[in-house]
């Protein structure tokens, strides 16, 4: 695990669904070492990613969901680095939205590990903000990146298709309140948090 560090950039751009188009920033995580790395998410700007990323071999783009705000550069980012485009297969409906008649390279799975610089990503489905949504939990760096599951204050957003605010409150409950509460929570808008901070903002 020696040399692997945490790094992050936002890209702006808009989030459209149902019909409505918003302004939005977007965190995108690159998580490696001198020589690669993984990226979480591709929102926006791939010359922006592409400038945290240097010259290091991408091994995966990771998508934490299919929202347009997280996915609409992942087949130009994958074109330029070489790297695989993943994401939870049950975010099919909301990928086509985006990229009809294309598909992402290869399913994420519930449990599994994303390996990098000698650290291991852990996939954990948390499904309500979107059906496939996914979080990456990095236990070596005392870490959880929660795309718009969890936010600092609270679940993600659940008033659009696709989405359930019972489900993902479950979600939240069952497999991210279980982590350490001091593990970092990197979310996909907006700053960071912790487990514990988010208990009282879940469970209340």
């Amino acid at each position: 695990m020696s040399g692997v560090r945490v790094e992050h950039t936002v890209t702006s751009g808009t989030f459209s669904l149902d019909g409505e188009t918003h302004q939005v920033d977007n965190n995108v995580w690159v998580i490696g070492d001198d020589q690669e790395c993984v990226v979480i998410d591709a929102p926006h700007d791939v010359d922006r990613i592409l400038e945290l990323v240097g010259d290091r071999r991408v091994k995966a783009i990771l998508c934490t969901h299919a929202h347009d705000d997280h996915v609409r550069v992942a087949p130009q980012l994958a074109a330029r680095t070489q790297a695989p485009v993943l994401l939870h297969p049950d975010d099919r409906p909301v990928w086509e939205l985006t990229h009809p008649g294309s598909r992402w390279d290869a399913d994420l799975k519930d449990g599994e590990l994303v390996e990098v610089a000698g650290t291991a990503l852990q996939v954990l489905h948390t499904p309500g903000h979107a059906p496939g949504a996914v979080c990456f939990y990095a236990a070596d760096l005392g870490a959880v990146f929660t795309g718009d599951t969890l936010f600092n204050g609270g679940p993600g957003a659940t008033g659009r298709s696709f989405s359930d605010h019972d489900v993902i409150v479950r979600s939240i409950r069952d497999r991210l309140l279980s982590l350490p509460g001091d593990t970092v929570v990197h979310t996909g808008h907006g700053p960071d948090t912790t487990i514990e901070v988010e208990k009282g903002n879940v469970l209340a």
